[in-house]
C-alpha cells in the first residue's frame, strides 16, 4: 500500500512542479517580449528613434531633445498601455472564473460602459473643482452601480451565467446611449474629452494626470487579486465543491467581483472603454498555462499589456497622420474572437 502510494503521489508532484516551471518560463518570456515591445513602441512614431537611443534616453544618457521626446512625450503613453491592458485582462480572467462563463469580460457584461459613464459624469460635474486623481474612484463607482443593476435584473432563483451575459449586453447598449446623450448635450470641450472614454484611447496621457493616477490603483488591486488566485480556482469548481472544502462561497465571490470591477473601472478611467482585451487575454493564457489561476492571472496580465501595446502601435502608425484610438483596433480583432467563442460554446450555454 505504501509503495503504491509513492507510485501515485510522486508523478502528481512532479507534474505540478513541471507546470509551475513551465508557467514561470512563459512569464519570463512574455516579460521580455513586453519590455521589448515597450522599447520598440517608444521609438516608432513620426520621428523614429532607434532602440539604443530609447534606452539611453530612459537612463538619461541621450541628447536632451531625444530625452524630452522619450521620457516626457512617449513613455507615459506606453506605460499606460501596459497598466490598462494588464488591468482589463486580469479583470476578465476573474469574471470568467467566478461566473464560470467563457464569454464573460468587463465590456461584454456592461461593466466597462458603467465605468465610462462614471468617468464622463466626473468630467461634467467635478472637473476643475476636484483633483483628476479621484476620477478612477468615480469610474469604479459607475462600474459597481452597473454590476449591481446587472445582478438585480439577472436574478431569478439565482443568476445564471448566460442570463448575466445576455442582460449585460442589453445594459451595456442602454448605458452607452445615455453616455452619448450626455456628450451631445454638453459643451464641445467636455464632449471631445468624453468621446475618448467611448472609443478607448490612450492619446495625450501624461505622467502626473494619468500614470501616477492609475499606477497606485493598478499595483494594489493586482497584488490583492494575486493573493486571491486560490479562491478563483475553488470558485471555478462550482458552489457545492467549494463549500465542501470550507470556502465561504458568497463572501469570496463578492470579494473577487469587487476586485474585478475595481480593476476594470480604474483602467477605463484612464484608457477609456477599450474592448475585448478582458475576453481575449484570459483565453490565450489558459491555452499556455492550463486552468490554474495562479498561472492564468500573471500570464493574462502580460498578454493584456502586449495586446494593447501592439494595438496602440498599429493604430497610431498605420494611419498617419491620424492617431486612431486603440479601442477601435481591439474591437475589430475582438468581435470575431467573440463570435468564434460563442459558436464553440453553443452547446454549453
Amino acid at each position: 500500500m505504501a509503495k503504491s502510494g509513492k507510485i501515485t503521489v510522486l508523478p502528481v508532484q512532479s507534474l505540478v512542479q513541471a507546470k509551475k516551471k513551465r508557467t514561470l518560463w512563459i512569464c519570463l518570456l512574455l516579460s521580455v517580449l513586453c519590455l521589448g515591445m515597450m522599447v520598440i513602441s517608444v521609438g516608432i512614431s513620426s520621428h523614429y528613434l532607434p532602440p539604443l537611443t530609447v534606452l539611453k534616453s530612459i537612463f538619461g544618457m541621450a541628447e536632451p531633445g531625444d530625452q524630452v521626446i522619450v521620457v516626457n512625450l512617449r513613455l507615459p503613453r506606453i506605460l499606460i498601455a501596459v497598466l490598462v491592458g494588464a488591468s482589463l485582462a486580469v479583470a476578465g480572467a476573474i469574471l470568467q472564473g467566478v461566473i464560470r462563463n467563457p464569454l464573460a469580460s468587463p465590456d461584454v457584461a456592461g461593466i466597462t460602459e458603467g465605468a465610462s459613464l462614471g468617468a464622463i459624469l466626473f468630467i461634467y460635474l467635478f472637473q476643475g473643482t476636484i483633483s483628476i486623481h479621484w476620477m478612477p474612484l468615480a469610474s469604479i463607482l459607475g462600474a459597481f452601480l452597473v454590476t449591481a443593476l446587472l445582478y438585480v435584473l439577472a436574478w431569478k432563483k439565482g443568476a445564471s451565467p448566460l442570463r448575466i451575459i445576455l442582460i449585460g449586453i442589453g445594459v451595456s447598449a442602454a448605458i452607452k446611449s445615455l453616455s452619448f446623450m450626455l456628450i451631445i448635450s454638453g459643451p464641445m470641450q467636455q464632449a471631445n474629452q468624453s468621446l475618448t472614454f467611448m472609443t478607448g484611447s490612450i492619446y495625450g496621457v501624461s505622467w502626473e494626470n494619468d500614470v501616477l493616477t492609475l499606477l497606485p490603483w493598478t499595483a494594489v488591486l493586482l497584488i490583492l487579486t494575486w493573493l486571491q488566485a486560490r479562491q478563483v480556482n475553488i470558485q471555478a469548481l462550482g458552489d457545492d465543491i467549494a463549500t465542501s472544502v470550507g470556502s465561504r462561497v458568497q463572501l469570496q465571490r463578492l470579494l473577487l467581483i469587487v476586485l474585478s470591477v475595481s480593476l476594470a473601472g480604474a483602467a477605463v478611467a484612464i484608457g477609456g472603454a477599450i474592448a475585448f482585451i478582458g475576453l481575449m487575454a484570459p483565453h490565450m493564457a489558459r491555452r499556455l498555462t492550463g486552468p490554474s489561476f495562479s498561472g492564468v492571472l500573471p500570464v493574462s496580465a502580460l498578454l493584456g499589456a502586449l495586446i494593447l501595446l501592439v494595438a496602440d502601435l498599429v493604430a497610431r502608425t498605420a494611419f498617419l497622420p491620424r492617431d486612431v484610438p486603440a479601442g477601435v483596433l481591439t474591437a475589430a480583432i475582438g468581435a470575431p474572437f467573440f463570435m468564434v467563442l460563442l459558436y464553440r460554446n453553443r452547446n454549453r450555454l
